[in-house]
């Protein structure tokens, strides 16, 4: 039965090794997945501590872990959301500068066309 435990703990230490050298090695991540994978890390690492205490590490981190993911996932959504509304408020900052500039060039050119008359 022991033996039985140990690789089972053994199979998911590698699925989860592997799932994280696959998400390295892609794109790097938007701050939705970021979220998800930090709260699946504290979800799952909660989940085997708890679960430890009644001996069920591996169930408690099998619950855990889905857990910890979907509300990273919604947390790094909003972070997203938020950055998402920033940069969007910087453009129309910038592009607003820009026409600031714009009209004043326009308005001292037209300023030295008056005088020149």
């Amino acid at each position: 039965m022991k033996i039985k435990k140990k690789t089972h703990a053994i199979a998911i230490f590698v699925l989860v090794l592997s799932l994280i050298g696959g998400i390295g090695c892609s794109a790097p991540l938007s701050t939705r997945e970021q979220g998800g994978l930090i709260g699946a890390g504290i979800g799952a690492g909660s989940g085997a501590i708890i679960g430890s205490t009644v001996g069920h590490a591996a169930a408690g981190a099998a619950i855990g872990g889905p857990v910890g993911l979907i509300a990273g996932a919604l947390i790094g959504d909003q972070l997203l959301g938020q950055e998402l509304r920033q940069r969007e408020q910087q453009r129309q900052i910038d592009q607003n500068r820009a026409e600031v500039d714009r009209l004043r060039s326009e308005n001292e050119r037209l300023r030295q066309q008056q005088e020149g008359r």
